[in-house]
C-alpha cells in the first residue's frame, strides 16, 4: 500500500470519488462525533475515511478479513481494528465503549450486518449504508430503532441533486480540504495499471486481497 502523492488535479478527481464519505461527515456533522466505526477498513473509502476521522480526533473501529489488511489500518491511525473472521465486532465494540456503543457507523456490507450494526450503535447512532457486498435482505428487530433512537440512511451522490451535491462539496472544502492541503489525508493506492488491463483489476478487486484504491492510468 502507498500512500500516494500526486498533482493537484489527481487529489480533486479522488477527492470527488469519495462522495459517500463526505456525505457522512456532512450529514452527521461528524466533526463532533467521539466514536466511528467503518466496515471493510481497508478499502479505498475506508482508508480514506480513516483518515478524515483521525484528523478530526475522533476514535476509529475497523472491521477487516486479515491481519495484514488490519495491520494496514492500524497504520493510517485506526484505534481498534476487528478482524470479522475471527471476533464478534459487536462484542468488541461493546467492549471498547463501556457498553456504550459508536455514535456512527459506516457500512458497505448491508444486509448480513444490518442487525449486528444497530446492536453496536449507542443512543442517536447513526448507520450509513454505502453498499450491499454482503446481499441485500435482512431479517432484524427493528425495536432497537426505536429505542435507542436510531436513524438508518442510505449515503450516495449519485441521487443528489446539482444544488445538494454543491452545498456537500462545500462543506467538505471548508472542514476537510484542510487536512488534504497539509497531507494529512492521503489516498492509499494498492496498484496502478494501464487501462488496457482493467480487467486484471477487476479481478484484483474480486479476489478483495488489495488495500486501498486500484489506480487505471490512460
Amino acid at each position: 500500500m502507498e500512500l500516494l502523492q500526486f498533482s493537484w488535479s489527481g487529489y480533486c478527481k479522488i477527492f470527488i470519488a469519495r462522495g459517500q464519505v463526505f456525505e457522512t461527515m456532512a450529514e452527521t456533522c461528524l466533526f463532533f462525533i467521539h466514536d466511528f466505526q467503518i466496515h471493510g477498513g481497508s478499502s479505498g473509502i475506508g482508508t480514506f475515511a480513516i483518515q478524515m476521522a483521525k484528523y478530526l480526533g475522533i476514535k476509529v473501529f475497523v472491521t477487516a478479513g486479515s491481519e495484514e489488511k488490519l495491520k494496514a489500518c492500524k497504520e493510517l491511525g485506526a484505534d481498534v481494528c476487528i478482524n470479522y473472521k475471527t471476533e464478534d465486532f459487536v462484542a468488541r465494540v461493546k467492549e471498547e465503549t463501556g457498553g456504550k456503543g459508536v455514535d456512527v457507523i459506516l457500512d458497505n456490507v448491508g444486509g448480513p450486518y444490518f442487525q449486528k450494526n444497530l446492536e453496536s450503535l449507542g443512543m442517536d447512532g447513526r448507520l450509513f449504508i454505502i453498499g450491499f457486498m454482503g446481499g441485500v435482505k435482512t431479517d432484524a428487530n427493528i425495536s432497537l430503532l426505536l429505542g435507542k433512537r436510531l436513524t438508518v440512511q442510505g449515503a450516495g451522490l449519485r441521487s443528489r441533486s446539482v444544488e445538494k451535491k454543491a452545498e456537500i462539496v462545500s462543506e467538505v472544502e471548508k472542514n476537510v480540504w484542510p487536512a488534504i492541503a497539509e497531507r494529512k489525508v492521503k489516498p492509499a493506492v494498492y496498484k496502478y495499471l494501464p487501462l488496457s488491463e482493467a480487467g486484471e483489476g477487476h479481478k484484483l478487486m474480486e479476489s478483495s486481497t488489495h488495500i486501498g484504491k486500484i489506480l487505471l492510468l490512460a
